[in-house]
Formats: C-alpha cells, structure tokens, sequence
C-alpha cells in the first residue's frame, strides 16, 4: 500500500505536501513492516526533501529524524541513531520542555539507544533523574508510559553486568526510602 500510495504522487513537485506524505508513508510502512534496509534510503531521502523544503516544520522535522533514528537502531546502526536521538531529544526538550509528553517519549528512545552502546551510566541518569520525574509529574505514576518507563529501565539494568542491588532501586517521588523494582503483589482473593 506505501508503494501504490508513493507511485500515485510521485509526479508531483518535490515541494507538494501530498508527494511529501506519500514519501512518509511509504518509508513507515517499510520500516515498520520488516524491511528497514528497504526503508533506510527512502528515509534519508524523506529527511533530505524535509530539510529542504520543510525546516520551518518543527513537526515534520521531528518526525522524518525520529523514523530515521528508529530504523537505524533496527538495523544495527546504533551509533548513529544514538547520534539522531540526542539531537532530536534537545530540540523537543528546548522547545516543549521536558515535561512535555512528546520530550519524554523522546527521551526514552534516547535512553533505549544509550542502554544499546552499554552507556548505562548515562541512560540511567537519563531515566531517573530527568525522564521518570517528569513522567511522574506531567503523566501521573500509574500511567502507561511511566509504567513502561520503568520497565525499560529494569530490562536496561537487568542487562547490564556491572549492576549493583543498590542500582535496582528508584527514588520514589515524595518518599524518602527506597523500594526496589519488582512486579506488583496483588491481594489474594478471598473465597
């Protein structure tokens, strides 16, 4: 369907919004569906038309690096997306804040790429002295997003060989102890 869609405007001018969202559509659908060594040279040449006809498009901008960045993790390119996932994490992070929904989403495909070059060190500071606050306050504790925040920060230390006990527990907000990550105890049902 990216293909039919991608034949349809491929006439257009190179500036037509309609050809540029064929372009992105065909490069989520390959990138998404498997094929990201397909996707990656649709996607460079999605960025290359974005930054040169759509740089005043924050969105766009943001969008055309953040699938860019994401296939280049899933073909192995880690360095790179790391590369991408800072930049793009710093200009959603000065333009929203990093309260922002958006910056956290952001910020947790940083981490990920972090945790994937072993900077741990670095991709923990990341979640819990900025992201997991955030979440936290802007979010709320128990939703989804926090909660996959955390369990991404437990699978990236899980992983990582150096890890202490001390390192398993969090800062929770507004308590001054400790608990460490573990799954939820439900009451057991009386019958």
């Amino acid at each position: 369907l990216g293909w039919a869609c991608w034949k349809t405007y491929v006439g257009r001018p190179e500036a037509d919004g309609r050809r540029y969202q064929a372009l992105e559509a065909l490069s989520i659908a390959l990138s998404q569906w498997s094929h990201p060594e397909e996707a990656l040279p649709v996607l460079e040449a999605n960025l290359a038309s974005t930054c040169r006809h759509w740089s005043h498009s924050g969105e766009r901008w943001l969008n055309a690096h953040t699938i860019l960045a994401n296939c280049f993790a899933n073909v192995g390119r880690n360095d790179e997306a790391l590369v991408l996932h800072r930049a793009i994490y710093a200009k959603i992070v000065a333009t929203l804040g990093v309260s922002h929904e958006h910056a956290i989403q952001s910020g947790a495909n940083l981490a990920i790429s972090l945790f994937k070059e072993e900077l741990f060190k670095e991709g923990k500071s990341l979640m819990c002295d900025e992201l997991l606050p955030a979440a936290r306050r802007s979010l709320g504790t128990d939703h989804d997003f926090t909660l996959i925040l955390n369990q991404n920060l437990a699978a990236a230390l899980a992983d990582n060989p150096e890890c202490t006990r001390d390192d398993l527990r969090v800062n929770q907000p507004g308590a001054a102890s400790t608990r460490p990550f573990q799954p939820r105890r439900r009451p057991a049902r009386s019958r």
